[in-house]
């Protein structure tokens, strides 16, 4: 995955939760660990965590190997800052980088070889985004690059990088993403999942 970063969004405080989701465990590990190394075994470089609530504990909670972390210092407004801290990293440390790939901590399902295909798609279809499909929609992980990176830079609040999408329909590639739906916001959806 030459030049291509994935940045892993883990800063929201789990409110609905009640207790930090990056933190909820998945098979053997986390759910914010098994996103990392998924994202290293994909091959992108560098992976870069931004964190924010609880950032101590989720820091501390990381076999890191060599995923970056940046801590989102406005992430009680949004995960539009979030993002916004991620690709600024990526912009100042690692201008090698083309295209950043989007993820959350709380899609149990996803994959290095799902992160491995939206890059297949990108060079493929030559679009500068490519979102993941499930259940009717699009979504994270999604891919954008060097193009969109000033757009996902002046995201603030609740913007995700979503309305950057909608507002370039034209632009956009999709791959299927069997389990993408499945994500972790209440007690009972980890019940369902650990179930």
């Amino acid at each position: 995955m030459t030049n291509t970063a994935i940045i892993i969004l883990a800063a929201g405080q789990s409110a609905r939760l009640g207790s930090p989701k990056q933190l909820l465990r998945f098979g053997d590990k986390t759910l914010l660990q098994h996103t990392i190394d998924e994202a290293l075994q994909a091959g992108a470089s560098p992976v870069v965590v931004v964190t924010g609530a609880r950032a101590p504990e989720i820091a501390g909670s990381i076999d890191s190997g060599s995923a970056e972390i940046v801590f989102n210092t406005q992430w009680e407004q949004g995960k539009g800052t979030g993002i916004a801290a991620g690709v600024r990293k990526i912009v100042e440390d690692y201008p090698e980088v083309t295209q950043v790939i989007l993820s959350v901590c709380d899609q149990p399902y996803v994959s290095a070889a799902l992160f491995q295909a939206l890059y297949q798609a990108q060079l493929e279809s030559g679009k500068n985004m490519v979102a993941s499909s499930y259940a009717g929609t699009t979504g994270t992980p999604v891919l954008l690059t060097l193009k969109y990176f000033d757009s996902l830079l002046g995201l603030t609040k609740e913007a995700g990088a979503k309305q950057i999408l909608l507002d370039h329909p034209d632009d956009v590639a999709t791959v299927d993403f069997p389990g993408g739906e499945v994500d972790i916001d209440t007690m009972e959806d980890y019940e369902r999942l650990a179930g």
